[in-house]
């Protein structure tokens, strides 16, 4: 709960609270968390959808094999190391884009 000490009422009539929650369920946030974000300027997503998580963890899995490929291939002297690093840092980075497109907030 970190430092938070401080509680904050309010009412919200049927339509708001209605309103809140369909958005709060849509990105998969608590409620407390969504409302957090939007205080920070930020615009909580909607939940990706559930096979996302399935290609990312798929795209690290390759990632991963290509950094064991690349530690035997140095080893071995039989890889244009810098050709291999310009690849990976390109999937690195699409990994980083594809995940501020669709899990990270959006400033306001």
């Amino acid at each position: 709960m970190q430092n938070r000490i401080i509680e904050i009422k309010f009412r919200l009539n049927r339509k708001e609270a209605d309103a809140l929650n369909r958005r709060v369920k849509k990105s998969g946030l608590s409620r407390e968390a969504y409302l957090r974000q939007l205080i920070n300027g930020l615009i909580p997503r909607d939940l990706p959808p559930p096979d996302y998580f399935a290609m990312m963890r798929a795209l690290y899995d390759v990632g991963a094999a290509l950094g064991q490929i690349v530690q035997k291939a140095r080893a071995l002297g039989e890889i244009d190391a810098a050709h291999y690093d310009e690849a990976v840092s390109e999937y690195r980075r699409l990994v980083r884009e594809i995940t501020a497109a669709v899990i990270l907030p959006e400033k306001r």
